[in-house]
């Protein structure tokens, strides 16, 4: 909320093979399988051919398998000889069993088609895991891209995925990004960032006033943002303050870059955002904002062109006192009344936001801000007036703030960056990227069902909220969902908490808190989890549900000497009851390695 001023060398064992570092790992989205005796009838004297590895297929019917065959086998070398080896496995089992073609690999592509159901696959896996010629056998599985971006900064984002009291915001990004969405950020213009260009549409500045402006000159087609800095004395102020850089601050949180493999995550990171420059030195002038909300939503302002990219979206991190004047109003109803939905501050003064604009006003989406354990921030307004919550943090520690693209620059614009800051003007770009997120996830939504929506599918506050805060914390998965209909992805819960695997030690444990659910877990959790670790054999990977039961999710195997575990399992945990704490157990079971368990996630 801004009133006059911003809110600022591995060892080896015996026997072992070393791997390198580069070698590559493949993510195995199951851990079941099976081996197959060999035939009973080799003379006793003649040496075991060791049985083919099989693994089930993943919890649906396979089309296709994967047949590695042994380096001696004729269908190793012979297409021919594997297309001739199908049709004999599909005589055996009754199967229409076809060679496809052969892989790079050197292992064969198989085709059982379309009606295969799950027995039918199974008997003809079992037919080739027992033939002594074949190696392995496995389905050749369907996968999907990972919502987890790779983005540097992304584990700081507590805001996004925290089990506690994150907005829930990566299960909603199989469904949505905000693609095809404008959002209007009006506030102190852009200052150019590498993680939030990609992103940036045309804007404009609708500072008339000279000496608010800073940058010499009255409105024009420029939205840059070249500093609000203010000296001790200014301002009413007593004391001075640097440049804020706020509005590059929520335009990052809306839709930075995201899948770049630097910075941070956007809430709608698919989204435009248009930089609308209302505030500068010691403020802005509610007539400038009024334009501004006018343009930003399509409607025509006297000689300032049309607007190119009418937002769907209007983020408004800005207020002051008194009652929502009427003149206000108006130009918020003739913005809704366009189709755009508007997102504002609630305000950062402990007070009752019916005490500030425009979060007093109608036809607008007010924004609380809670804090990294789901209370209610300490600045944070209250009241009737308040819709929503969404996390706007505390940064009496750095870390419990939010996080996003900043400058650091104190006066001009220097070198990019990215900061933490706390407000109510740090949790309503949640909103408004939630709002972005649902309008590219179905188009036809009104701002009033944008709104409906957004309550109806928010969740309990975790914390305590003296005074009001609307409908609870803000879901972003569980909204989505609801509005894009079809089949959900759920909601995602997750610990980034690293932790020590001690060699050939006792088990670690790494809890996730889930609540607000309602009923047991599904049959097909979701469990992601990443390791680093020098042999995998080693590991033995266990999931403990709130009441003690244990999910095994990984065995070790003395035979699997490959870099770490990255990969995601599915559990059916339909027993168990969904709220309460889940625990990843992790136990490395043989000496000479060591490991971390970096992050774990459930998603339900």
């Amino acid at each position: 909320m801004r009133t006059s001023s911003p809110n600022p060398p591995r060892s080896s064992s015996p026997g072992r093979k070393l791997i390198s570092v580069a070698a590559l790992s493949v993510a195995l989205l199951t851990t079941a399988s099976a081996q197959v005796a060999v035939a009973q009838d080799a003379p006793s004297d003649t040496p075991a051919v060791p049985a083919a590895r099989a693994e089930a297929a993943p919890g649906v019917p396979a089309e296709r398998l994967i047949v590695g065959y042994r380096p001696g086998a004729t269908e190793a070398r012979s297409d021919e000889a594997a297309a001739a080896d199908a049709a004999a496995k599909g005589e055996e089992t009754g199967e229409d069993v076809g060679f496809q073609r052969r892989l790079g690999t050197g292992a064969a592509l198989v085709e059982l088609g379309k009606d295969a159901g799950t027995a039918d696959v199974a008997d003809v896996v079992a037919e080739y895991s027992a033939d002594p010629q074949v190696a392995y056998v496995v389905p050749d599985r369907l996968n999907k891209p990972l919502a987890t971006p790779n983005d540097t900064e992304y584990p700081k984002q507590w805001d996004l995925f925290e089990s506690t009291a994150g907005m829930r915001v990566p299960g909603a990004w199989d469904l949505a990004t905000g693609s095809g969405v404008t959002v209007a950020v009006i506030d102190t213009g852009y200052v150019a960032h590498s993680d939030l260009a990609a992103n940036i549409v045309g804007g404009y500045d609708f500072i008339s006033d000279t000496a608010v402006s800073v940058d010499g000159n009255g409105r024009d087609g420029n939205p840059a943002d070249p500093g609000d800095w203010y000296a001790a004395g200014e301002c009413g102020q007593a004391v001075g303050s640097g440049s804020s850089w706020h509005g590059t601050h929520v335009a990052g949180t809306i839709a930075a870059a995201t899948g770049n493999g630097k910075g941070i995550a956007g809430v709608a990171h698919g989204a435009r955002i248009s930089p609308v420059r209302v505030l500068g030195k010691c403020g802005g002038y509610d007539s400038d904002i009024i334009d501004a909300i006018t343009w930003a939503s399509g409607g025509t302002v006297s000689g300032v062109p049309a607007n190119a990219d009418v937002a769907e979206v209007i983020n408004m991190s800005l207020g002051g006192g008194g009652a929502c004047s009427t003149a206000t109003q108006s130009a918020i109803n003739g913005a809704v009344n366009r189709g755009t939905t508007v997102v504002v501050a609630a305000g950062n003064e402990n007070q009752n936001a019916a005490n500030s604009s425009p979060a007093n006003c109608d036809n607008v989406i007010t924004v609380a801000a809670t804090d990294r354990s789901g209370n209610r921030a300490s600045y944070s307004n209250y009241g009737s007036a308040v819709d929503i919550a969404a996390p706007g943090g505390e940064t009496a520690t750095a870390a419990n703030g939010i996080l996003s693209t900043l400058n650091s620059g104190t006066r001009t614009p220097s070198t990019e960056n990215y900061a933490y800051y706390q407000g109510t003007s740090m949790a309503t770009p949640h909103i408004a990227g939630l709002a972005a997120l649902m309008k590219s996830a179905a188009p036809a939504l009104t701002p009033a069902q944008i709104e409906s929506a957004i309550r109806t599918n928010a969740r309990a506050l975790p914390g305590t909220c003296s005074g009001g805060c609307g409908a609870g914390l803000a879901d972003a998965a569980k909204t989505v969902q609801a509005v894009k209909g079809g089949t959900p992805t759920g909601s995602t819960y997750s610990s980034t908490t690293a932790l020590s695997v001690p060699d050939n030690g006792p088990a670690v444990e790494s809890p996730i808190t889930v609540s607000g659910r309602s009923g047991n877990a599904p049959s097909n959790l979701q469990v992601g989890v990443d390791i680093t670790h020098t042999y995998r054999g080693d590991l033995v990977v266990d999931l403990v549900a709130p009441d003690g039961s244990v999910y095994r999710l990984k065995s070790a195997g003395g035979s699997d000497s490959a870099d770490n575990v990255n990969t995601t399992y599915t559990v059916n945990a339909s027993a168990e009851t969904a709220n309460g704490t889940w625990k990843l157990r992790v136990q490395d079971t043989a000496s000479y390695d060591t490991g971390r368990l970096n992050s774990w996630r459930l998603t339900f």
